[in-house]
């Protein structure tokens, strides 16, 4: 075995690593971080199958069996991403027609408490004009710099933080019934309640910011994954005209997120359609999806589209759906394996949920 062979064996087993680490269930956060670089991921493991077919002359089993589960790997992390390719069948349909009073836009967009330039945020806010702005990681400095787009937004719910989870819901729209609810940590906010169309039609909604698992943060993925569980439990795919969005500091192709789904029926817009990665805005060759809006299967989408930076490290995410309730019948949710519901029902129990509330009357001006 010479050098190159050294070398490209020790790449192939390096690679390998991400792959047999995702297949676990623990959740440690340095093994559930492998979910999140699935596409880099992805891409290293294809440049080093090419040295392999470079530097192995395959005389040897071993350089046989070595590129074999190199190529298996890739397989695996290729079918945890396929779904968000424009090749894959897009799972939301696109709406044709013409029905304004039923029709609703959102933007999320995780801000970034130091970051110095509200007013990027508020030119998009006026380009855009969505129906729903949710900011996260929103401190007092934040909820003061946006004061001048309550004019149009009168319906309000303010819950800043300095601990990087503070959330503000702007809408148009009327709020009813929103509530602050404190699901598994005491400083982890999240916001649920009801918004009403221009037609009448009242939809539930919830508004997300789980803490993820990093050596800074948390060392497991425990909280994070029984918060967006929780979520999933409490609603099924009979529920109608419901919407989750926020930043869950999870990707869409994790066995959390995919398990939320499962549990909840709602669907994704972003499969078939592309990645839509919101974050690292900093770093164009490390970004994946963190920023999500699920709905209903009584939805049909509008539009979809990952905005400009707005000096954040998330790019703000903005969608425009329209309520439709015939879509239910050629629209279908993921089928929910009962292993799957014991492990998510495991993960909620060990998170020790709080399930606080606290009333936040709407505030109109």
């Amino acid at each position: 075995m010479n050098t190159a062979e050294i070398i490209i064996l020790c790449l192939n087993c390096f690679f390998l690593i991400p792959t047999l680490a995702s297949i676990t269930r623990f959740d440690q956060w340095w093994i559930r971080g492998f979910d999140f670089p699935r596409i880099q991921i992805s891409v290293c493991i294809i440049i080093t199958l090419i040295l392999c077919a470079i530097v192995y002359d395959f005389s040897e089993t071993w350089q046989f069996v070595a590129s074999a589960l190199l190529f298996l790997s890739l397989v695996y992390q290729s079918l945890k991403i396929f779904p968000y390719t424009i090749l894959a069948k897009k799972q939301v349909i696109k709406f044709k027609g013409k029905a304004e009073d039923a029709t609703i836009s959102i933007l999320v967009s995780n801000v970034l408490t130091p970051n110095k330039h509200p007013e990027k945020l508020i030119a998009l806010v006026n380009k855009r004009q969505p129906d729903i702005l949710l900011t996260l990681e929103s401190d007092k400095r934040w909820e003061k710099a946006l004061q001048e787009i309550e004019n149009d937004y009168k319906y309000t719910v303010k819950v800043p933080l300095d601990n990087l989870y503070g959330m503000h819901l702007y809408s148009k729209l009327e709020l009813i019934d929103a509530d602050v609810h404190y699901l598994v940590q005491e400083d982890i906010p999240s916001i649920h309640g009801y918004v009403k169309l221009r037609n009448g039609t009242k939809l539930k909604i919830h508004c997300l910011h789980p803490m993820p698992p990093s050596p800074t943060e948390s060392y497991t993925s425990t909280n994070r994954d029984a918060e967006i569980l929780m979520l999933g439990r409490d609603l099924s795919p009979e529920d109608r005209k419901v919407l989750v969005f926020g930043d869950l500091n999870d990707v869409a192709w994790s066995r959390t997120t995919k398990l939320f789904q499962q549990m909840s029926g709602l669907m994704d817009p972003r499969i078939g359609r592309g990645f839509f990665n919101t974050f690292h805005a900093g770093y164009s060759l490390f970004r994946w999806p963190l920023d999500h809006v699920f709905h209903s299967k009584d939805f049909t989408l509008i539009e979809i589209a990952r905005e400009k930076s707005i000096g954040s490290d998330h790019f703000p995410m903005y969608i425009k759906l329209n309520y439709d309730p015939r879509a239910t019948a050629v629209q279908q949710e993921l089928e929910l394996e009962r292993e799957d519901e014991i492990w998510a029902h495991e993960k909620i129990e060990e998170a020790q949920p709080l399930e606080k509330s606290i009333k936040i009357p709407k505030k109109i001006r």
